[in-house]
């Protein structure tokens, strides 16, 4: 099975449209999620650099697939004015909730795409990443859902170079309640302690520079 990632630079045709995902198990997919950056998450706060022309990412798709990965590429190929695919490797450090096919995951799904900072090893970057940072983030948010996507590479033409692509599951409230945001329970010392301790592991891999975070709700369909 591989796991293949699109970030949609700007959309065009309604992203949940059944046929598109009829035309998608047809090349072998057999799941497709649907992050996108809506009216529901206009609140949260969103950044990052974009494409090479500056344009944020508006919707993100997933697409677990058996068949050829160009395929199913080339049916989402014309959703959004710049699309751009990279084929992950997958870690699930806390799983998500299931949410029946096509219903919006009660969540402030946070997408954050990372760029390795010059200097830095892939093998260094990873070591810090996954088992340096990884507990440091779990116990400084009050994530309920945290997906970890390792890029293996990318599959179009002209896409960004990416390390890594992550998704963290928030409670709603945390959209406009930085203490529900990192489950800091409303004492301000220590949320400027969890926000204190987790910039600085944050900054230890270059996360903290490059950083695209694209707010956004999620759906998922099975087509198996």
């Amino acid at each position: 099975m591989t796991k293949l990632i699109l970030a949609l630079h700007g959309t065009g045709p309604a992203l949940d449209d059944p046929a598109l995902r009829t035309r998608l198990t047809a090349t072998g997919v057999s799941r497709f999620q649907l992050n996108v950056d809506d009216e529901t998450v206009a609140p949260a706060m969103r950044f990052g650099p974009g494409d090479a022309q500056g344009r944020p990412i508006t919707a993100v798709i997933t697409l677990w697939t058996e068949g050829d990965p160009a395929a199913a590429i080339g049916v989402l190929a014309d959703l959004a004015p710049a699309v751009h695919a990279w084929r992950v490797t997958e870690r699930r450090p806390i799983e998500p909730p299931t949410v029946a096919d096509g219903q919006r995951a009660d969540a402030l799904a946070n997408i954050a795409v990372l760029r390795r900072p010059e200097g830095m090893t892939r093998e260094e970057y990873l070591d810090i990443w996954l088992n340096d940072h990884t507990p440091i983030a779990i116990a400084t948010q009050n994530t309920f859902g945290y997906i970890q996507n390792i890029v293996e590479e990318a599959l179009t033409p002209g896409s960004p170079e990416l390390s890594a692509i992550v998704e963290e599951l928030f409670p709603m409230s945390g959209l406009t309640d930085m203490h529900e945001f990192y489950g800091s329970g409303g004492d301000d010392e220590e949320l400027s302690r969890r926000i204190t301790v987790l910039m600085a592991s944050v900054a230890r891999f270059g996360a903290d520079q490059g950083l695209d975070l694209v707010p956004t709700s999620r759906y998922v369909w099975d087509l198996a």
